[in-house]
């Protein structure tokens, strides 16, 4: 990150994959090599029934791993069979994906239930990271962070499928973000996601307007996500 003094985020995003102890061998191989570093923000989103074992072995082990969830509920606390509140997250999170391209089409979220589940995540505390897949997503109010997910671009992991899971290119990226900044104000942080790798993270995060990356299938392997997190660091 030569040359720049703004923070990155290096989001894992697990979806629905590792076991419990699956995901304690991660934590315990990245945590353990992740330096303690200002300017560097990792978080790992597990699964909700991982939160809890994965707050508790960070805490442990002191490592420099933030806690966030996949999803909140757009309700509060109360009888709604199923539904993780924000007000019960909180103790294990700091962080909330809200509104990913997979949740709107196969859980049919609409843009009306992500901006509830914004304002449930603010009240609690958490920071909202709002996915949108192009210019014309809304953005929700008192949101202050969102992350860039072309749908075309989503990979299904290190594949080289023409045509399948390609990046966009950071340069384009950061056009966007630029625009994004320029419509819902220059404090809006804006990261990159789809087919993130180590190969291709530092052309992302040296560019002027991205925040950060939201690593998807590439997170899942500890060796590969260090590498992410190494080429970071050049």
């Amino acid at each position: 990150m030569a040359g720049s003094d703004k923070s990155i985020w290096i989001i894992a995003n697990w979806k629905s994959n590792k076991t419990i102890a699956e995901t304690l061998d991660w934590v315990s191989s990245v945590g353990s090599k992740l330096p303690k570093r200002e300017d560097l923000k990792v978080v790992v989103c597990p699964t909700f029934s991982a939160l809890s074992e994965v707050k508790k072995a960070i805490t442990v082990g002191n490592f420099p791993i933030m806690v966030g969830s996949q999803d909140l509920s757009p309700f509060e606390a109360g009888a709604y069979t199923g539904e993780e509140s924000a007000s019960l997250l909180k103790e294990l999170v700091e962080l909330s994906i809200i509104g990913h391209s997979e949740r709107r089409k196969n859980f049919s979220e609409t843009d009306e239930m992500i901006s509830k589940k914004v304002k449930r995540a603010n009240e609690a505390g958490i920071t909202p990271l709002v996915c949108v897949q192009d210019e014309e997503t809304p953005v929700p109010e008192e949101c202050k962070m969102i992350a860039y997910e072309p749908i075309w671009a989503i990979s299904t992991g290190l594949t080289n499928t023409p045509g399948v899971g390609r990046a966009d290119t950071p340069e384009d990226a950061n056009k966007l973000a630029i625009r994004f900044k320029q419509k819902y104000g220059k404090e809006l942080e804006v990261i990159y996601g789809g087919s993130v790798t180590a190969t291709n993270v530092k052309g992302f995060i040296i560019q002027s307007d991205i925040d950060g990356v939201l690593v998807g299938n590439a997170s899942l392997d500890a060796e590969e996500f260090i590498k992410i997190l190494k080429a970071c660091k050049e």
